[in-house]
């Protein structure tokens, strides 16, 4: 069986400021053990302590791993490559101080989940979830952002030993199959891995399970998010941005979408899979009890024998 972790981000904490207010870390760690999960990623910094020893202390209470933080940076702005890496690397020293990775308990350390930073460029926010090629970023905008992910990565790893995965992510300038695969193509596949979101894959126009099967190598971490089709059509033939999607369930409870859960657990039993899958559901203040998605959600992936 694989393990499975939630993310903050399912209790309505996202990188994004929006209407309401979630819940505190306590709270959000709390319901993550009381609806049945194993792990959690860091969420924003600042969302969890961050002293390590009290970090460490918060997880070790709740027999919770750590698996990772995202890490939002405008890849094609060589401007903010420097501050990006310095980001980077307080959020990798912090999780290695805390979750170091034993190999002899099968426990991998954590990664530092790169993205683009989503939700700052008009334009991509206003047409998330239907980008054209002519939406996209120029020769030099590739280059700038091949090369910020390959530093960052690289940083990250000689000075913490940890990791570097992309997420591609609706809402920024590397969101489409087409755009995801420039990226791989510019970098080192033993230095930069994917995380592939299905949520974020299928309301960009693809299909996960092909991707998948596509980047089956580089995958080394997953999460699972589905995807409403009636509201994902209803985002494109009405003009909504990134955020209304979201607000009105574009990502909605696992089993309630578009998405082959069954499909894709089988493709990560044959590629043999070794990391840990982040259920992930964005519900934001307002739109429902995240302690009953995410108990709802754990029971689904039950249902599909992933547990």
């Amino acid at each position: 069986m694989m393990r499975i972790a939630n993310a903050p981000c399912s209790w309505g904490v996202l990188e994004f400021d929006l209407e309401g207010k979630a819940a505190g870390y306590a709270q959000v760690l709390d319901e993550m053990v009381a609806s049945g999960y194993e792990g959690t990623e860091l969420g924003d910094w600042g969302f969890m302590p961050t002293d390590p020893a009290q970090l460490k202390a918060e997880l070790e209470a709740r027999k919770l791993s750590l698996l990772g933080a995202f890490v939002p940076v405008l890849l094609k702005d060589r401007a903010a490559h420097r501050p990006g890496i310095e980001t980077a690397l307080r959020t990798a020293r912090l999780l290695a101080e805390v979750q170091p990775g034993n190999p002899w308990l099968n426990q991998p350390k954590p990664f530092i989940i790169l993205s683009d930073d989503n939700g700052k460029d008009f334009r991509r926010t206003r047409f998330a979830g239907r980008i054209t090629p002519q939406m996209g970023m120029s020769e030099s905008d590739w280059q700038a952002a091949a090369q910020g992910a390959t530093t960052l990565a690289r940083a990250v790893l000689d000075e913490t030993g940890l990791r570097t995965v992309f997420h591609h992510h609706c809402g920024g300038f590397i969101e489409t199959p087409a755009e995801i695969e420039m990226l791989l193509q510019r970098t080192d596949p033993a230095l930069l891995g994917l995380c592939l979101d299905t949520g974020h894959y299928r309301f960009a126009g693809g299909d996960p399970l092909k991707a998948l099967r596509q980047y089956a190598g580089r995958v080394w971490h997953i999460h699972f998010k589905d995807c409403q089709g009636e509201i994902a059509a209803r985002s494109r033939a009405e003009g909504w941005d990134y955020f209304q999607s979201v607000r009105e369930g574009v990502f909605c409870e696992l089993g309630k979408g578009e998405i082959d859960f069954t499909a894709l657990r089988i493709q990560l039993e044959m590629s043999a899979y070794q990391g840990w899958i982040v259920v992930e559901q964005y519900v934001l203040p307002g739109m429902g009890s995240p302690l009953e998605s995410a108990t709802r959600n754990r029971d689904y992936l039950r249902t599909i024998s992933l547990i």
